[in-house]
């Protein structure tokens, strides 16, 4: 799943500095699954409070899976995503989305979901070929 870069976004990046506004609404609009699930997982965060804010429900389709990997794998838009929507991202599986306050409140929380032991314990057999 490939960004879907307009003209002149690739010739900001061609000529040097990109703007991260532009670059964020280009994420928006070619990973229109993967938005959606971080933005409505922020939105969740900051009424229901709390250390983080998840997804455990798998993508609907292979090409919506797609866009949850290119968001989170990259860290370029990754970051972006993080400074724009101002959350710490965490993924885990095919699909676990979880976002996190950037202050020190949630860092234990965070530490947990990242462990080694807590990938371990979301493994299941339905997701060895996810």
């Amino acid at each position: 799943m490939s960004l879907d870069v307009s003209p002149a976004l690739l010739e900001q990046a061609e000529r040097g500095e990109v703007d991260e506004a532009e670059f964020v609404d280009c994420v928006r609009t070619s990973l229109p699954y993967a938005w959606e699930m971080i933005s409505s997982l922020v939105a969740q965060l900051k009424v229901d409070g709390g250390a983080f804010a998840d997804n455990q429900t798998p993508p609907p389709d292979e090409q919506a899976r797609g866009q949850l990997l290119r968001a989170l794998a990259s860290d370029a838009i990754r970051g972006a995503l993080q400074r724009h929507f101002g959350v710490r991202l965490a993924f885990q599986n095919c699909h676990r989305v979880a976002v996190f306050p950037t202050d020190t409140s949630a860092d234990a929380t965070l530490a947990r979901f990242t462990s080694v032991r807590s990938q371990l314990l979301n493994q299941s057999p339905e997701f060895r070929d996810c």
